[in-house]
């Protein structure tokens, strides 16, 4: 049992040496305008939405990317549109972006 209706895990592990990861992509960036994002839309309430920064979800090649659960369903974010598009279709309606998956 889920202690919330959406957990969203947004990867901001940063590796050594220059070697691709999502925070070299914005990852963080990306993580807290989605945070903020869903705080001024009001989805970020306890039982609702939690969102939280992750270590390393092994998609290092794939990053930045998110998953959201109990959906298991994980996402490519390469900008804020696509954050938009994430909150707007997936975490409020329930529509998983398929072009965006993996």
């Amino acid at each position: 049992m889920s202690h919330y209706k959406k957990h969203v895990f947004v990867c901001v592990n940063q590796r050594p040496d220059g070697k691709k990861c999502c925070n070299n992509a914005n990852a963080e960036e990306l993580f807290s305008y989605m945070k903020e994002k869903c705080k001024s839309l009001k989805l970020h309430r306890k039982g609702e939405l939690r969102i939280n920064k992750s270590g390393c979800l092994d998609m290092c090649a794939k990053g930045p990317v998110l998953v959201i659960y109990p959906d298991n369903v994980w996402y490519k974010i390469r900008s804020k549109d696509c954050v938009d598009k994430i909150i707007d279709r997936h975490l409020i309606n329930n529509d998983v972006i398929k072009e965006m998956t993996f």
